[in-house]
């Protein structure tokens, strides 16, 4: 597969989406979306056709305001119709600002409420290895998540508990709502943190897919949880929002450009099938 193509139209999506919407979080929804491409594309056993797969992996978006990126790959895959995107946010929508389990099909968890998707995800992947079933979990955070209490739970309850099923990645964009991570409450080596708790814990390029399925697949040959780290951009793609202040959500003037942002994406897009 042509990544840098796929992950280029859904950007498209994702920026469209939230434009047609009025509002939405797209720094965080253009970080992830290189780690929801490597999951969904080449990692995760899911069906389309089945959301409610007994045997699937589950995936939980714990940073659930990025939900667009998700919406965009499920439409992809084929979970609901794309025309469904451009009612996000709308009344009588099922696409709405989290993720909803009751009303999205390919939704595991709702979420919304930072920390608590990873939480629901650990008690997850614990439930399905005390049945002794194979299915792997795997929860997005994000690092200014990573300063929510209930994530630090989870960084210790995984690996003394021994879920080995289980895979954290952090969407580490060096930002949160209100400014940089690294001068609101500073993470540090977090890859080192993870490992120090009893992780098997990689640092990556978050916006290399083939790096990030690497990644995943040294964790599940691990006999630990897994954790990995993932170096990423705040607003990749459209190049007024990348890694600046103010590039957590969108609505009003922050808008000014993005019928240029939408044009460009569509000239990269045509080139790569020249």
């Amino acid at each position: 597969m042509n990544y840098d193509k796929k992950v280029l139209q859904l950007k498209e999506d994702i920026v469209k989406m939230i434009y047609l919407a009025g509002s939405g979080h797209v720094g965080g929804s253009l970080s992830v979306l290189d780690i929801l491409v490597a999951l969904y594309y080449n990692v995760l056993n899911v069906d389309p056709k089945n959301p409610q797969m007994e045997d699937r992996d589950r995936f939980v978006l714990s940073k659930g305001h990025a939900c667009p990126a998700l919406y965009a790959v499920l439409a992809d895959k084929g979970y609901f119709p794309k025309e469904d995107l451009w009612t996000l946010r709308k009344l009588g929508s099922h696409l709405q600002g989290h993720p909803d389990s009751r009303t999205t099909p390919g939704i595991d968890c709702n979420s919304g409420s930072l920390g608590q998707g990873v939480s629901c995800a650990l008690g997850m992947a614990l439930g399905l290895q005390l049945q002794g079933k194979p299915n792997m979990v795997y929860a997005i955070i994000g690092d200014g998540e990573a300063q929510e209490g209930q994530v630090w739970e989870t960084m210790m309850i995984a690996p003394n508990k021994k879920v080995k099923n289980f895979i954290v990645l952090l969407d580490n964009n060096e930002q949160q709502l209100d400014g940089f991570t690294d001068t609101i409450s500073n993470l540090g080596d977090i890859r080192k943190k993870a490992e120090d708790f009893g992780w098997f814990a990689l640092s990556v390029d978050g916006h290399d897919v083939d790096a990030i399925d690497e990644a995943i697949e040294r964790c599940k040959a691990s006999d630990k949880p897994g954790f990995i780290d993932l170096r990423t951009i705040k607003g990749k793609g459209w190049p007024a929002k990348e890694a600046v202040l103010n590039n957590h959500a969108c609505r009003g003037v922050a808008f000014d450009g993005v019928e240029d942002v939408l044009t460009d994406m569509r000239k990269q897009f045509a080139a790569m099938n020249d």
